[in-house]
């Protein structure tokens, strides 16, 4: 498995496929707060199989919000996620971003947690989901503060 930072322009049907199919048919998230007109001003990554097939994908905003973090079911629990996560959050520290937030499902909490995310504010529902704020300092922020 491979993650690579892609084009919207040039994914947008197969990174549109992967997201319906977790938050649209899955979790059931109303079509039009799925597609909120943010895309093509994010960064998008892509995870590919060794297939050379997408199973996952992951944007983030300008201001360092990540979000939109979607793996096929068939590949949840090998390290896709984390590979996805990990790659934005190198591209926040090479932009020079201070920290990253998204806003995580109550049952991802975990996950994020172990990657050095910590909550703040309550709980809230979006699209009918709990979700939780999160936000992580950069490592780079911190050692230049020394």
């Amino acid at each position: 498995m491979t993650v690579t930072t892609v084009e919207w322009n040039a994914m947008e049907p197969v990174l549109k496929a992967i997201r319906a199919a977790v938050f649209i048919r899955e979790q059931g998230v109303p079509v039009e707060l799925e597609w909120d007109g943010l895309d093509p001003a994010c960064t998008h990554v892509a995870a590919w199989n060794e297939a050379g097939e997408v199973i996952g994908t992951a944007r983030m905003q300008p201001n360092g919000t990540i979000g939109r973090m979607a793996v096929l079911k068939g590949w949840r629990g090998r390290g896709v996620g984390s590979a996805l996560l990990g790659s934005l959050l190198d591209l926040a520290a090479q932009r020079g971003l201070a920290r990253v937030s998204l806003s995580a499902q109550t049952h991802a909490i975990g996950f994020y947690e172990r990657a050095g995310f910590r909550p703040i504010g309550d709980l809230f529902l979006d699209a009918g989901i709990p979700h939780r704020k999160m936000e992580r300092e950069l490592e780079h922020t911190r050692n230049s503060r020394t």
